[in-house]
């Protein structure tokens, strides 16, 4: 059977004692969308893994790297509060996770040591390539300067954005996050209104990396405490992005396609970057169409 003849809807796969096993390590982690995404890649592409999810306990990374080793598992993904961590503890780090000092991915090596990645904000990138939206030479304006955000700006500049507006409640915050850049962003206050206003109406695209909108209700009039800044200020011309994905259309999402913009939500880069992450461990490119459906079915 052909990777395009495979369907997200059902599993034709067989668990055996040779089957790879991969899991995601975070706390709590039984709301995580991740198995469903991944064994659906799995499943587009082939291979012979599967993917599981294990609780963590804060405090308890080291612990899990060392059951990793023990069980022969085939790699790791990394979620809250565990990423820092992880960062300390393995062998190896790519550039991007050396910078962050953030691992969302570990990767077994050919000689057994561990090494790892960070596939969050390039997975944003490819998200918004997929949706037809190239961040290079771009302005580009990130509220939030958290993990997400950080990694958000690092993959940016990576990718050539011209100019990035890094905006956060605290301002020290927002400028580590802007020294990932390289001199391609500044760090404002979410409180100066009048640099808050002229970022977003002067943005070829606006990113929401807070949580702000997480679990807010779309179907009444919109609060101003699930939006991140004032949506009267889009115009038609602009791309907003918001990571968050549940729900898949927030506030923010609404308001931005009421004004005419192209909205892209948090569902494309939570499963691109998983994408990323099986590029690593089976060197595979699996199907995001359908990791994207199978996760759509899920929040159903």
């Amino acid at each position: 059977m052909g990777r395009s003849d495979r369907s997200a809807d059902s599993d034709d796969r067989k668990i055996s004692a040779r089957t790879r096993v991969v899991g995601v390590i975070g706390h709590p982690v039984r709301h995580s969308l991740s198995p469903v995404i991944h064994n659906a890649g799995f499943r587009s592409t082939g291979v012979d893994y599967a993917y599981v999810a294990f609780d963590v306990a804060p405090g308890a990374a080291a612990a899990a790297l060392d059951a990793l080793r023990v069980l022969d598992l085939a790699g790791l993904s990394v979620t809250m509060p565990h990423k820092a961590d992880v960062a300390r503890c393995v062998e190896r780090l790519v550039e991007s996770a050396r910078r962050l000092d953030s691992v969302n991915t570990v990767e077994v090596e050919s000689g057994g040591g561990l090494r790892g990645h960070s596939t969050d904000g390039d997975g944003l990138v490819a998200s918004l390539s997929h949706s037809d939206v190239d961040v290079s030479r771009r302005k580009i304006s990130v509220f939030g300067s958290g993990g997400a955000g950080r990694s958000v700006v690092h993959s940016l500049a990576a990718h050539g954005a011209a100019e990035i507006h890094v905006i956060n409640r605290t301002v020290s915050s927002a400028q580590r996050a802007a020294e990932l850049a390289d001199g391609r962003a500044v760090a404002h206050s979410s409180a100066d209104g009048r640099v808050v206003r002229d970022a977003v109406a002067t943005s070829d695209i606006v990113i929401n990396a807070t949580s702000i909108g997480m679990g807010a209700r779309v179907d009444g009039e919109l609060e101003s405490s699930d939006l991140p800044f004032d949506p009267a200020l889009l115009t038609s011309k602009q791309t907003v992005v918001d990571l968050v994905y549940h729900p898949i259309e927030t506030p923010l999402l609404r308001a931005a396609r009421d004004r005419g913009c192209r909205v892209v939500d948090g569902l494309g880069m939570l499963v691109h970057q998983a994408a990323l992450q099986q590029v690593i461990w089976t060197g595979e490119r699996p199907d995001v169409e359908e990791m994207t459906r199978a996760a759509r079915q899920a929040q159903e």
